[in-house]
């Protein structure tokens, strides 16, 4: 099975930014489409930046513009850059595979606050 370990999360002001890291194991990882993913207290977890399986990338509305999803093949290293941090993006983010989520790493905790 594939395991993920998400890094890069934090205590950030409003308008900063953070760049978010997951390392992935096992040789698949090019074959792979992957998201990001992030889950705020007493809400599901929401995908909000993805990979399509032909290289392309999806925003959710609320982070287009401002989140920038990458990644290394060679590093099995996906990333995600988030600038003009707001409150409402305060989560556990998670990476994983897309369209079908494997089991779940441990996330990172992003908190955007004042």
């Amino acid at each position: 099975q594939a395991h993920f370990v998400e890094s890069g999360g934090g205590l950030v002001q409003p308008g900063g930014s953070l760049r978010l890291s997951c390392a992935a194991s096992g040789s698949w990882f090019s074959l792979y489409a992957f998201g990001w993913y992030r889950q705020a207290p007493g809400s599901q977890r929401e995908l909000v930046a993805g990979f399509t399986r032909a290289g392309g990338t999806n925003y959710a509305d609320s982070v287009k513009g401002r989140f920038t999803i990458s990644r290394d093949n060679t590093k099995k290293t996906l990333y995600l850059q988030m600038n003009s941090l707001k409150p409402g993006d305060t989560a556990v983010y998670y990476c994983n595979t897309l369209p079908s989520p494997g089991p779940w790493g441990q996330g990172t905790q992003v908190t955007v606050s004042s």
